[in-house]
């Protein structure tokens, strides 16, 4: 003779749909999880490019002054145009170049000094989630 319990039916349903629940959450968390890891990673990169970007630009303000006699020597203007032909760099980067040029007399002698600054920047506000924006900046005795 069989015994049937009858409080005890329907019991795997509840147990299977419980899993399911629980699985399902977890495929959620790691779907965001695994979103935010790519998003982070593009920035990462996007933050390397806009590091190098605006290096190139003091590299460039530092060219600019470095055959200048020293007497004469005088700040650039932030460019328009870098070789190559433009300033957006790769990644959409805009590069601003700022200098300062301080002359002190030191011994009967004037002395230059450059100060350069370099900041790249990505399209878009500060605060928007693609915006990047590195700077840089270098001293220069001439």
């Amino acid at each position: 003779m069989k015994r049937t319990y009858p409080a005890q039916r329907g019991f795997a349903a509840i147990a299977a749909i419980f899993l399911l629940v629980v699985l399902a959450a977890l495929g959620a968390f790691m779907l965001v999880f695994s979103n935010t890891q790519q998003l982070t990673s593009a920035q990462d990169v996007q933050g390397s490019r806009a590091y190098w970007a605006a290096r190139a630009g003091l590299e460039w303000g530092i060219g600019r002054v470095m055959p200048q006699p020293s007497a004469t020597a005088v700040c650039p203007a932030s460019p328009t145009t870098l070789p190559g032909g433009t300033a957006v760099f790769d990644g959409g980067f805009t590069v601003a170049v700022t200098c300062t040029r301080l002359t002190f007399s030191e011994g009967g002698q004037n002395t230059s000094i450059f100060q350069f600054t370099s900041v790249a920047r990505s399209a878009g506000a500060p605060g928007s989630i693609g915006f990047i924006e590195r700077s840089l900046s270098a001293s220069m005795e001439k």
